[in-house]
C-alpha cells in the first residue's frame, strides 16, 4: 500500500518508528516530515499530506502530533479527507469500518510505540463495511 506519513515535533520519534515498521511490512511510504524533533507548526505537515490523500495520490495517510487533535482538525479541512483520532486498535478499526477514514491520527504523547503499531496495523487491515454506513459517509461533505 502507498501510505503518506507525517508528524509534528511531538510525534517525530514515533513517526520514525512507524516509518521503519511500515517499510518492513512492505508498504511504500512517503514521509511528509517533520524531519527532526525541533518545534514546528503541525499544519505545515498536515495540509500537504491531506491534500495528497484528497488528490488520490495515497490510499491512506497517518498523522501524529502530541494529542492528535491539531493534525486531525487540519486534515479534515480537505473535502476528500476523513481523518480520525485513534488511541486504541478498536477505534482505528471502527474509523475504517463505519466512517471510511482515510487518514489516521495518532496521539503520540499518549500511546507507546507498541500500541501505535497495533493501532496502525488495525487501521490498515480493516476495510470499509459500506452498506448503511455508505449513506452516512455520503452525507459528510458540505
Amino acid at each position: 500500500m502507498n501510505i503518506a506519513l507525517g508528524s509534528d515535533h511531538a510525534g517525530f520519534a514515533l513517526k520514525e518508528t512507524l516509518r521503519t515498521w511500515l517499510i518492513e511490512q512492505g508498504h511504500t511510504v512517503q514521509d511528509f516530515g517533520t524531519h527532526s524533533a525541533d518545534s514546528m507548526d503541525y499544519p505545515d505537515v498536515a495540509h500537504p499530506l491531506a491534500a495528497a490523500v484528497d488528490a488520490g495520490e495515497f490510499a491512506q495517510g497517518i498523522l501524529l502530533c502530541g494529542s492528535a487533535n491539531g493534525v486531525c482538525i487540519t486534515a479534515n479541512k480537505h473535502a476528500g479527507v476523513r481523518a480520525a483520532i485513534a488511541w486504541l486498535p478498536e477505534l482505528a478499526a471502527l474509523a475504517r469500518q463505519h466512517n471510511d477514514a482515510n487518514v489516521l491520527c495518532v496521539p503520540a504523547r499518549y500511546v507507546s510505540g507498541e500500541q501505535a503499531l497495533e493501532i496502525v496495523s488495525s487501521f490498515l487491515k480493516t476495510n470499509f463495511e459500506g452498506g448503511r454506513h455508505q449513506q452516512r459517509v455520503a452525507k459528510i461533505k458540505c
